[in-house]
């Protein structure tokens, strides 16, 4: 297919709920609680580095979108002839208007429907138009459990980009799953499949659906548990550890014999856990105290890739924000994962999408895993996917 009219839809309040570590974006009082700690919308500057990708075609596109901020705002401010064929019922969009919008936008003559959002808006796409219209999803959101979207917001530029160039692209049925939020926030994971959208498939540009509900490997996490923690003693006992969500890095901390958060990020420093469930703000102002107080004394982040899909970095981590990463830097990154998490991505690298294009190719290169008890192996971190990166951007 070549794309001549392009649908926009965006929800802006998608993923403002990660930095906020409120494990998601759903509901107006979660809306009102990441407002009110700080954090700023941020699906308008993912979905723009998606359609930048479009900006030589300009002149031969049309974008069909909702007024304001769910999509003419963005499509206007980069340059594209915009149509807009509706607007939300109220001041601050809903998923209902997601739903109406992608309607409007196809019953206008959209070629495909690119939409910035997380599962719940993907749930919104199969409700308003079912699994025979194609759409690609730009991930925005905290959790992203779904295979409709790319696998970071340039692989979808990358996309739309053969699209429009009319070059041949696979269209495939794939599956959009959701978690319950409430149950997320409570340290429970429980995802159900909702349906399936048709979506523009290229190589190595979508990800897979999450890995999630597996058995875990209980001795092959105890020994990484085991490795890290005595590695843990032979540094500086004033290191300031901050632990990203998941199984694996839980693990760590019950070797300590901290009980932290299964789906949080947690502060550790010393012999005590310093504070549990932190956002993307706390994270950072526990890191420059740290610094001010402790010259000498390193910061360490300790992070688990997403089972499936790789990513070790951008889905449901955001409170590790750019800023964070930066603070912190490439070497103080402690990455766990069994062998058997990294040999079920089939040889594709773990993933980087930070939301910051430059820091995600900084960060591109070998990185080392540990995968066991004194055993680690050095495997690709890509910030679009490929696993392909030069001495340059960050190969050890």
């Amino acid at each position: 297919m070549q794309l001549k009219k392009l649908g926009l839809i965006i929800n802006p309040w998608a993923g403002i709920g990660g930095p906020a570590g409120l494990k998601g974006s759903d509901g107006s009082d979660t809306v009102e609680q990441a407002l009110a700690a700080g954090i700023e919308p941020r699906s308008h500057k993912r979905v723009a580095v998606a359609l930048t990708a479009l900006k030589p075609f300009a002149e031969q596109l049309q974008i069909l979108t909702f007024a304001g901020d769910m999509g003419e705002y963005l499509a206007r401010e980069l340059g594209f002839t915009v149509t807009v064929v509706g607007k939300a019922a109220g001041a601050r969009s809903t998923p209902k208007d997601s739903e109406q919008a992608a309607q409007a936008i196809r019953a206008a003559g959209a070629d495909l429907i690119v939409f910035g959002g997380g599962d719940g808006t993907a749930r919104n796409m199969v409700n308003a138009l079912g699994d025979a219209f194609p759409v690609l999803g730009i991930p925005a959101g905290v959790k992203m459990h779904s295979a409709c979207f790319a696998i970071s917001p340039k692989a979808g530029g990358q996309v739309l980009t053969r699209l429009m160039s009319g070059e041949l692209v696979d269209l495939h049925q794939r599956e959009v799953r959701d978690i319950d939020e409430k149950s997320f926030r409570e340290g429970r994971v429980s995802t159900r499949y909702y349906g399936e959208l048709l979506v523009p498939e290229e190589g190595h540009f979508l990800q897979a659906v999450k890995n999630a509900g597996r058995e875990v490997e209980a001795l092959a996490v105890a020994d990484i548990a085991a490795d890290i923690v005595e590695e843990m003693a032979e540094l500086d006992p004033e290191t300031l550890y901050v632990f990203g969500p998941g199984s694996t890095t839980l693990a760590v901390l019950e070797e300590l014999g901290a009980e932290g958060t299964l789906l949080g990020v947690d502060l550790w420093r010393g012999d005590k856990l310093l504070a549990k469930d932190v956002n993307a703000l706390q994270v950072q102002q526990a890191i420059e105290d740290h610094r001010s107080q402790n010259k000498e004394a390193p910061v360490k982040i300790i992070l688990t890739a997403i089972g499936g899909q790789g990513h070790l970095i951008g889905r449901g981590n955001q409170q590790l924000s750019p800023k964070v990463l930066q603070l912190v830097g490439r070497d103080h990154l402690l990455v766990v994962a069994t062998k058997t998490k990294i040999t079920e991505l089939g040889g594709r690298p773990l993933l980087i999408d930070s939301g910051d294009a430059e820091l995600d190719e900084r960060w591109s290169g070998f990185i080392r895993v540990v995968t066991g008890y004194r055993d680690e192996i050095l495997y690709p971190l890509s910030g679009d996917g490929s696993g392909e990166f030069s001495e340059e951007t960050g190969g050890v």
